[in-house]
């Protein structure tokens, strides 16, 4: 249900004729679970705790915090203007941005801005306190985020259960090497009792040849025992053959167990980070948060090569989310190649996702970023997901490109 925000309730002559912002107090009850869960961190929400000097600012569950802050938001009191003086000191930028709309229309078009750009916890605290904002632009605002989170949840739900599908895979190649050891331990066991059985007849055999023990006029015995000798000489051969071929699977499935714990090592840190860098991750219906904001890039340039439009639009919201610059190219598919020198000069690093680049522009950007000492990151895939996770493993110390 849509809140019935107190936010266009009042009159021409009331909150917007004095010109500003409103306060959280003062916002629908409705709305500040939203707020509360799409605008601040956990760890946010902890240090103010910490601040108020409340014994629950460590121990509480992120669920708990989370509801504390949700209670707090509606008192005028301490604690209240505490948090909206977080929130206001959190989204300086944004509100300094929105304080410059000076119609309703200005407003709602920079909502939309950044909205679309991924820019949303600024802009939702932003929006929803300008003293221009009617019910209409409330129920909008809230009802985009309150969708951010299903969409977020649902890509969440996908990855997971991708997850379990590879551990369940895992599983039974699990089973089904053991059961394969097994085999092979008994037949090498065979195998070694052949070979015992064949020392042996090859002992007897000479021993009576020595020992002029088979009689001259019964040469059969010796023709059976030698056809006896080939033929578990042949079975043996066969068994090893056998043997190494099984060797030969085991080792395959070995390492394919050893690709697919792979996957879903990069599978789960890729979940991780997405979690910590998509902001609003499943808070209005649940009160969630992720761990982290993120990485701070501190106005770092990332240059990156490839992927499909769609998804470079989302990777430049999430770099300039996090404090960054994002150069793109689309790795020669409308953009000439010839354009990748002046970027790479630019940039700090360079990102490629290796399913969506052209093999000429990747090659390029290699020697290119080896001549300019510059670091260089292949990309699993051109997912949202893998270029976090990568942004994630940065260094704090990731060097600047020359001014």
């Amino acid at each position: 249900m849509l809140p019935s925000a107190q936010k266009g309730l009042a009159d021409a002559g009331g909150l917007a004729a004095e010109g500003r912002r409103e306060r959280i107090w003062e916002l629908s009850s409705n709305l500040h679970c939203s707020v509360i869960g799409t605008c601040l961190s956990s760890a946010e929400l902890r240090q103010y705790f910490a601040k108020l000097k409340d014994p629950r600012a460590k121990t509480a569950s992120e669920h708990e915090i989370h509801s504390l802050a949700v209670h707090g938001a509606g008192q005028r009191d301490l604690p209240g203007k505490l948090l909206n003086k977080m929130l206001d000191r959190r989204h300086e930028s944004s509100i300094r941005r929105f304080s410059k709309a000076a119609t309703l229309d200005e407003v709602r078009a920079l909502w939309r801005d950044c909205l679309a750009k991924g820019d949303i916890p600024g802009a939702y605290w932003a929006v929803l306190t300008h003293p221009l904002t009617d019910r209409a632009l409330v129920r909008e605002a809230f009802g985009e985020v309150h969708m951010l989170s299903h969409l977020v949840g649902m890509s969440n739900r996908a990855d997971i259960a991708r997850l379990r599908e590879l551990e369940r895979d895992l599983g039974a190649r699990d089973e089904k090497l053991t059961r394969q050891e097994s085999r092979l331990q008994e037949m090498a066991q065979d195998r070694a009792a052949l070979r015992r059985d064949v020392q042996q007849l090859q002992a007897d055999l000479k021993r009576a040849l020595a020992q002029n023990i088979v009689p001259a006029p019964v040469p059969d015995n010796v023709q059976a025992l030698n056809k006896r000798l080939a033929d578990e000489q042949a079975h043996a051969a066969a068994l090893a053959e056998r043997l190494a071929a099984r060797d030969e699977a085991l080792a395959v499935g070995a390492g394919r167990i050893v690709e697919l714990e792979r996957q879903v090592g990069a599978l789960e840190q890729e979940v991780r980070a997405l979690e910590a860098a998509l902001p609003g991750a499943a808070t209005a219906m649940h009160g969630m948060e992720p761990d982290a904001d993120g990485p701070n890039l501190e106005g770092r340039r990332l240059l990156y090569v490839g992927g499909r439009p769609k998804q470079v639009e989302q990777v430049r919201a999430l770099v300039e989310r996090l404090g960054g610059v994002l150069l793109a190219h689309d790795g020669g598919v409308e953009e000439t190649t010839a354009l990748l020198p002046g970027l790479v000069s630019q940039a700090d690093r360079a990102f490629l996702p290796v399913d969506c680049v052209s093999h000429l522009a990747a090659s390029q950007v290699k020697r290119l970023c080896r001549e300019a000492g510059k670091p260089f990151q292949p990309l699993r895939t051109a997912s949202l997901a893998s270029f976090a996770a990568a942004l994630a493993g940065l260094a704090p110390g990731l060097p600047r490109a020359a001014e």
